[in-house]
């Protein structure tokens, strides 16, 4: 088992509620939050956040897989604050999308889900290992619990089969477009087209085409917020094959093939200074001379800057 299979191996799954994100939560989440800690543990939490109990829960789920809001370590145990991600982008006065109306925004934040600690760890498991050309819901669980199973070391295995089929459920409902479901309120991410409708009834496929609405600058963020976290600090190098096929890396986690990976690489590293995408004996790498954190951040006020 290697290194990544290790954190998802220990992952958990998602306590959202069956409720998938929706326009506004995350932003409320937030600006909850930083005027009050404790929002989440109130007994009066229904009215600040203006939504059910289960919502609520559903909010602070969402905005802590997305990265915005953290367990305060100052405080008393269960408040939670912005994060400097969440400020980043949230922020009223200096966020750079603090409405989340840019795309780019949506992507970065399904890449959160990527992202260890793996709290909502059948996304990962999903995007990484069911590979199937198409499927129904039912397989669709079936296929999360079997990579569980495989890399889970026991572990995985003992969360219940129900757990992982609100999961599943969730995940074909955030991200598939246009699917007939007239009565619920739609999701930010089906945007993102990332799972489409098949032709057989509830069916549904990953759409493995371009991502033209993916900026090249935030995919490049994505591959060193991956760097960060998967190579030792004093190595500044990652091949576009670790990039494009590792379970819960950018090329996974955006459904895009090699050559789409490259070409988004190849455009954005123009824009970052010290940073080259080179090819050394047949193999094609990315290399760079800061620390892969620093250039995540430097790749997001780049692109944002830009977008303003």
């Amino acid at each position: 088992m290697n290194s990544m299979e290790k954190n998802l191996s220990i992952g958990k799954t998602g306590r959202h509620e069956t409720f998938t994100p929706r326009y506004g939560w995350i932003k409320k989440g937030y600006e909850k939050a930083k005027k009050n800690p404790h929002v989440f543990k109130d007994t009066n939490d229904i009215e600040q956040l203006g939504v059910g109990k289960n919502m609520v829960r559903s909010i602070r789920y969402w905005c802590s897989v997305f990265g915005i809001l953290e367990p305060s370590p100052q405080e008393k145990k269960g408040d939670i604050t912005p994060t400097d991600f969440g400020d980043f982008l949230l922020h009223d006065r200096n966020g750079c999308d603090p409405f989340i109306e840019d795309l780019a925004t949506l992507w970065l934040l399904h890449w959160k889900l990527f992202r260890a600690p793996y709290n909502a760890v059948s996304w990962p498991l999903a995007f990484s290992f069911c590979n199937m050309p198409s499927f129904d819901q039912q397989q669709f669980t079936d296929g999360i619990i079997a990579a569980a199973s495989r890399i889970g070391n026991g572990r995985l295995s003992k969360i219940s089969p129900s757990s992982y089929a609100k999961d599943a459920s969730c995940i074909l409902r955030m991200y598939t477009p246009n699917d007939g479901r007239q009565s619920e309120i739609r999701c930010p991410f089906e945007q993102l087209e990332l799972i489409l409708t098949g032709q057989e009834p509830r069916t549904y496929f990953f759409n493995l085409a371009d991502k033209h609405t993916l900026p090249p600058l935030i995919f490049l963020a994505c591959c060193f917020d991956y760097a960060d976290f998967i190579l030792p600090h004093n190595l500044r190098s990652l091949s576009l094959s670790r990039i494009t096929y590792d379970p819960a890396s950018p090329g996974v986690a955006f459904k895009l093939s090699e050559t789409h990976c490259g070409e988004k690489i190849d455009q954005a590293v123009k824009e970052i200074t010290g940073v080259t995408f080179v090819e050394s004996n047949g193999i094609r790498q990315l290399q760079y001379e800061h620390s892969a954190d620093e250039l995540f951040w430097e790749c997001l006020y780049q692109y944002y800057q830009q977008s303003m």
